[in-house]
């Protein structure tokens, strides 16, 4: 079947002129009329009556047009959906994170841009984003002092510095400059997880300044971490990019090497250049 001649045949059925048929396909009169003759000539059917005014259906023809119509609209909303994803119209994007406070201020920038696109974002530790971006379960990531590696695209959108997390009364609290990191020896602490990035970050700088400290508690998140603190069951240790605005608790910037961390935005190379990733990546500050 040639779904040139049922397309020249459904233009011809819809519109009820040959003109106005080839108008509609960008196609010359001649090239319409050639193709449906071609049809009929295939199936031995006779589709349309033609007279010096008007074209009309047989009822062969109507039963056909009745076919064509569905098929085509079909195809024509098959176009207009693929026609609004390319203009970033609508889509859906899947997103992580390893936390929300860089990936929220450009999720607001792409809705105000794109507001037909939806976006699912899932937030996790630094080691299940990555692990999503790599498998494919999401098409962009924000991640934290990720390593270089082949078919990665990686962009860098901003630093953060180790902060020591303080309840509001504490005695330190009044050191807006921030602390030295010698100041953290055999300080009793409640911290995340040694494999959160923010934990690993800091327990390399104490170990690089010889700085031993005293791990009361090892909690799973950073709104964990902040109760504890505002509990005041230790000092804690936060990204600058992740200080929460909580009057029960002061952020200070830790002085000293090895304290600063760097946030990127990442995607498969080879998937880069999708339009919507590719919008995305353009939106790093």
């Amino acid at each position: 079947m040639n779904l040139f001649q049922l397309r020249a045949f459904d233009a011809v059925a819809r519109e009820g002129s040959f003109t106005r048929a080839a108008a509609r396909l960008f196609i010359s009169q001649p090239a319409v009329t050639g193709h449906i003759k071609a049809l009929e000539d295939h199936y031995q059917i006779t589709l349309l009556r033609r007279t010096a005014r008007r074209v009309e259906l047989t009822q062969e023809g109507t039963r056909l047009a009745a076919i064509t119509r569905a098929i085509f609209g079909l195809v024509d909303e098959a176009q207009v959906m693929l026609e609004a994803n390319r203009q970033l119209l609508t889509g859906r994007l899947e997103v992580a994170a390893d936390g929300p406070h860089l990936v929220m201020p450009m999720l607001a920038k792409l809705r105000a841009q794109y507001p037909g696109v939806t976006v699912n974002l899932r937030l996790g530790n630094a080691q299940e984003t990555l692990a999503a971006l790599l498998a494919e379960h999401v098409d962009v990531a924000v991640l934290t002092e990720v390593e270089p590696r082949k078919g990665l695209t990686l962009r860098q959108i901003d630093e953060s510095r180790i902060c020591a997390l303080v309840p509001a009364k504490h005695p330190w609290s009044a050191l807006k400059q921030g602390i030295d990191i010698a100041q953290m020896d055999n300080v009793i602490m409640v911290l995340r997880e040694p494999t959160s990035i923010t934990r690993r970050t800091f327990d390399l700088a104490c170990q690089t300044a010889g700085v031993t400290t005293k791990v009361l508690l090892e909690l799973d998140s950073r709104e964990a971490v902040t109760e504890a603190v505002a509990a005041q069951l230790g000092i804690g240790i936060v990204s600058s990019a992740e200080v929460s605005h909580d009057p029960r608790v002061q952020a200070l910037p830790i002085k000293g090497e090895g304290l600063i961390n760097r946030h990127m935005l990442g995607c498969l190379e080879r998937r880069a250049d999708l339009r919507l990733i590719d919008a995305f990546m353009t939106l790093a500050p």
